[in-house]
């Protein structure tokens, strides 16, 4: 059975983003650990967003944190990416460097 819908109709938004953080203070990668799992969570619990340590995993100076969003709305996904981004300049765990987003409509 086929939809008589055109493919037009259809749409899925994914957003993806990057955050860089400097940890100043971060003698170990035990300390940097209660950084990125903290961050990583208020992100998730915020947002309900897939977010991972995707970077500089050996490196306690440094976290790359990335996360993935989906939707049906382009504005809706731009608009959380860039909350996500302030969000994570705020939280006063470590110093936000650079941020990376791409947003694909598929």
């Amino acid at each position: 059975m086929s939809d008589s819908r055109n493919a037009s109709e259809y749409s899925m938004v994914v957003g993806i983003g990057l955050l860089v953080f400097r940890l100043h203070g971060c003698h170990s990668l035990k300390e940097k650990r209660g950084v990125v799992k903290s961050t990583i969570a208020r992100i998730q619990n915020q947002f309900h967003a897939s977010v991972a340590e995707v970077g500089a995993n050996d490196d306690h100076g440094q976290a790359q944190i990335g996360f993935a969003l989906v939707g049906n709305d382009k504005p809706f996904i731009d608009a959380r990416i860039n909350k996500i981004f302030n969000m994570a300049e705020t939280l006063g765990l470590a110093e936000l460097v650079d941020t990376q987003m791409e947003i694909m409509v598929v």
